[in-house]
């Protein structure tokens, strides 16, 4: 026993004194505390961090003298040698003199200054994201040059590059923590909704332009990489509170609230883990436009009003057919229809607002567990789960109420220096979300049937006429009497109606927007740097498998889930030549193949040059080319939206979309055609009219001018494009300059058209009655058009200190989109950007101690919004947001008031959005 306990004593003491201890302060040039610095052995995975005064306390088996690096985003590396156990040190880092020292990872898969990068990046970090001038950080993103931030709502944001994207941009790829957080449902983010809480935020980088290369199919137009802090790089508990009004017209003044909490710890040098929590909450932008989609400048007085924000007048009928056939019932007498004028006349819609409170809120958390097994090496093995639910408004088709829509992630991943492997789980819920247009549409079902509707408008103006009353009156007696009983908002009858048309998925009866669609991830890479000198080689490759589960309600899996796979293989070469001095020649090629099981494999090659002048000058180019699969939507979506119906153009999916339509009286009396008729979505693709030759036909009466359409079935979609650009500084001006010019090959687009429910169409003959006779069916599809489409711009960025310590930053975007409209009028392209944008940026992040400011610009051109929920002109817009900040260093805090679009002048990004108005809030960070 004594033999044991000896040599246990002598163990110990042994370990005790292989401990060396080091301890210390790390400042920057103004002697103020760096929170959050990383100090690290070299060539070691050992380390600490500073708290919120500094200070670290760094215990290793490391025998000195050995170096230690100190990191910190924003301030410049800085090594120090440790010469002797019990060590206390004072270091002194540097704030970066520019952006091109920053480490980004994203344009190229391993570390880099961005200054080298072999493409343009925009990124922000936790300073950035302390002096911005935005309510949160995804708000900030919109201050980066080059980049589009639509808003849909309050709590919904779409990022995007370089156009080409409505709200549904399933064109821009979004990872947090290398997962993909799109929703398996739509096929895209919903903003931030299981993104990053703020305290947890170490960075976001940004890639405009097509990134297939290295990313795959759905980052061709871009890519957002959100990176979170590592709990073994940063321990604490952090907390932001903000708290504030949002201020709009239509809605009034509004509270809002929002609260971010992460909780980390570092259990041992090989166990770690963090938790993260984030609610949001306040009150939506109203969107309240009244302007009638049939007719510009129109108000509610037309016959056929179809208003932006109001929904259920989507639903319109010709009266003259309605008297034909109550005449052919004995309802009218004989001759009555004479009396009737061949109208479109539609229902009474209700107004966006009675069919919404516009709350927005988020509830998010995540959860994370960090196991390094293997003492003094990189080896990390992890599990990472995130959650999210929220409120929100979305615009596709149509515009949804997203109420408690649920999303989930879960992540398994090993990596080290070298490699990564992970795969991970999406999936969501639809939660109690609804569709507002067939909301309006089904209270009017439920109240009064459109057959019943249509029949007493139709008498009523016969009634009228007879009686001698003129037109437009007559148009009055039977509005007036079909609008009798009428469900009217606020009353019990509403509010019964209301509740039984969103709890039912049924779009016939109902409007609530199911789903619980899932897709299963892997993706790996490794990087052969450390074994090959001449050289850095990568290699890796992913999988994703969907599975598609919305009971039909959006995709044609009524008889059960939609299941289908792609996967892709890359790899990718750097190497540097040194030439004289300073300068240097960086080459890069990759190049990935990827292939979905429905279409043929296809390569993305990537070539890029970076010619260094000298440490604070740089030149590159690169050529490249990307591809988009067509999405779950395009291949597999089944959703009558009202105005069409949306049909995917999968071969397998054409028939799966059925329905039974009602002929005319017209169509069964003069043309012998049966009482109704069942058509499958096939009609759309084999058996059509263009939509714009439909309409030219009703303008001109002359059926020469039909075209038949019969789009092809959608395939993926191809870019080219070519890229230059100069990164440098010149004395105190940093200059980041980019030009880029893409060409599309089978660009993937919607196209609506009119199948009738007779005839087939060329044979001028039936066809064209059907169409003249309102016998048919708008569909809009999913193809690629033919037509040439191609994009151009370039973007300009300067940032510089003046006056000393005073940040003056701006920058300018020019896109353009080269495109015949004229001769494609049925090609929808969605470019949906300004083609000018300016933005600028003035503060101090040190004005005086512990107190700064920031005040940022953003001006944006008119431009043409593009989308299927609507088309319309945006008017030109410019913003003002500011912010002043404090640190009270002593309780580990800093508060900022700051309020965004000061002016007050509200403005929107999108057609059928709610105005943007005024945002004023106040919020506190702790230990960030």
């Amino acid at each position: 026993m004594r033999a044991i306990l000896f040599l246990a004593l002598l163990l110990a003491t042994s370990f005790g004194f292989s401990q060396t201890t080091v301890n210390g302060k790390v400042v920057d040039q103004n002697s103020q505390p760096v929170p959050g610095a990383n100090i690290v052995i070299e060539g070691k995975a050992i380390g600490a961090t500073t708290d919120f005064d500094g200070n670290f306390s760094l215990q290793t088996s490391e025998v000195p003298p050995f170096q230690l690096r100190i990191t910190s985003i924003g301030y410049s590396d800085v090594t120090e040698e440790v010469t002797s156990n019990n060590q206390t040190l004072t270091i002194v880092i540097n704030e970066s003199q520019t952006f091109l020292d920053e480490v980004v990872i994203s344009a190229s898969r391993t570390p880099e200054r961005i200054f080298e990068s072999p493409v343009t990046v925009e990124r922000i970090g936790v300073s950035e994201i302390k002096n911005g001038t935005a309510a949160d950080f995804y708000g900030g993103l919109e201050n980066l040059k080059g980049v589009d931030v639509n808003t849909n709502s309050l709590t919904f944001k779409s990022v995007n590059t370089r156009g080409f994207a409505s709200f549904a941009n399933t064109r821009f790829m979004q990872l947090v923590d290398g997962m993909d957080n799109s929703t398996p449902a739509l096929n895209f983010p919903i903003g931030n909704l299981v993104g990053l809480v703020e305290p947890d935020v170490l960075s976001v980088e940004l890639l405009p332009g097509a990134s297939s290369a290295l990313y795959g199919a759905n980052a061709f137009n871009g890519i957002l990489f959100m990176r979170s802090k590592n709990p073994f790089d940063y321990e604490g508990i952090s907390v932001s509170i903000k708290r504030g009004i949002t201020s709009q017209e239509a809605a009034g003044d509004n509270a809002y609230t929002d609260v971010g909490i992460r909780a980390a710890y570092k259990f041992s040098d090989k166990f770690a883990g963090k938790v993260n929590f984030g609610y949001l909450k306040g009150t939506d932008w109203a969107a309240n436009n009244i302007d009638d989609k049939n007719t510009p400048g129109g108000t509610r007085d037309n016959l056929n009003y179809d208003g932006v924000n109001v929904y259920g007048d989507e639903v319109a009928t010709n009266i003259k057919d309605v008297a034909l056939t109550l005449e052919g019932l004995g309802i009218l007498p004989a001759g009555a229809n004479a009396l009737v004028p061949s109208e479109i006349v539609s229902r009474t819609g209700y107004d966006e607002g009675d069919l919404t409170q516009y709350n927005a809120e988020s509830i998010k958390a995540d959860w994370g567990l960090y196991y390094r097994p293997i003492e003094d090496n990189s080896l990390e093995i992890s599990y990472v789960g995130k959650v999210g639910t929220g409120t929100t408004i979305y615009q596709g088709t149509n515009r949804y109420n997203i109420d408690g829509f649920f999303q989930e992630q879960h992540k398994f991943e090993v990596k080290n220096d070298n490699f990564f492997v992970r795969g991970y789980l999406v999936g969501d819920k639809a939660g109690d979300s609804y569709d507002m247009v067939f909301t309006g549409i089904n209270i009017n079902q439920i109240w009064k049937d459109n057959n019943t509707w249509f029949g007493e408008y139709t008498g009523a103006y016969v009634q009228a006429t007879l009686a001698g009353a003129t037109d437009a009156e007559a148009h009055a007696a039977g509005r007036a009497q079909a609008e009798s009983g009428r469900y009217l908002p606020g009353t019990p009858e509403f509010e019964a109606a209301f509740n039984k048309v969103i709890k039912d998925p049924d779009l016939s009866k109902g409007s609530q927007f199911y789903d619980q669609s899932k897709y299963y991830h892997a993706d790996g890479n490794y990087n052969f740097s450390h074994l090959i000198d001449w050289a850095e080689i990568q290699v890796g490759g992913s999988f994703r498998e969907y599975s598609l589960n919305s009971l039909g309600t959006i995709y044609t899996d009524i008889d059960g889930p939609i299941d289908y796979s792609e996967f892709g293989i890359y790899s990718q070469v750097q190497k540097t030549l040194p030439f004289e001095g300073e300068k240097s020649l960086k080459l890069t090629g990759s190049i990935r193949y990827d292939k979905s099981e429905f279409f043929d494999g296809f390569y993305s090659p990537r070539l890029s040059a970076g010619y260094t002048i000298s440490r604070n000058h740089n030149i590159r180019a690169s050529a490249q080319t990307g591809f988009r699969n067509p999405t779950t939507q395009d291949l597999f979506i089944g959703l009558d939206a009202g105005r069409a119906i949306l049909v995917g153009s999968a071969p397998e999916n054409l028939n799966r979309y059925s329905r039974d339509y009602d002929i005319s009286a017209t169509g069964q009396l003069q043309y012998q055609q049966p009482s109704s008729i069942t058509q499958t979505g096939a009609a759309a693709y084999n058996n059509s009219y263009s939509a714009a030759s439909v309409a030219a036909l009703g303008e001109t009466g002359d059926p020469s001018v039909l075209e038949i359409a019969n789009p092809d079935l959608v395939k993926p979609e191809k870019v080219t494009s070519f890229e230059i650009g100069y990164r440098g500084k010149v004395d105190k001006l940093v200059i980041d300059f980019s030009t880029y010019y893409n060409t599309y090959k089978d660009f993937i687009s919607q196209e609506v058209v009119v199948s009738p429910f007779y005839g087939e169409v060329g044979d001028g003959g039936l066809s064209v009655a059907a169409i003249a006779n309102g016998d048919y069916q708008p569909y809009s599809t999913y193809t690629n058009t033919d037509a040439d489409v191609s994009s151009y711009g370039a973007s300009l960025g300067l940032n510089m200190k003046v006056f000393g310590d005073y940040n003056l930053g701006g920058s300018y975007t020019y896109t353009k989109l080269d495109f015949d409209r004229d001769a494609n009028p049925d090609v929808m392209l969605n470019f949906n950007t300004p083609e000018h944008k300016f933005k600028a940026s003035f503060g101090n992040e040190q004005l005086f101690k512990n107190f700064g400011f920031n005040v940022s610009y953003r001006f944006s051109d008119d431009y043409f919004w593009e989308a299927t929920f609507g088309n319309g002109v945006i008017p030109e817009f410019h913003v003002v947001d500011a912010q002043i900040n404090y640190e009270v260093p002593s309780i580990k805090s800093s508060f900022k008031l700051g309020g965004t679009n000061l002016t007050g002048k509200e403005y929107y990004t999108a057609f059928g959005t709610g105005h943007i108005g005024s945002m004023y809030y106040l919020s506190w960070t702790i230990n960030n």
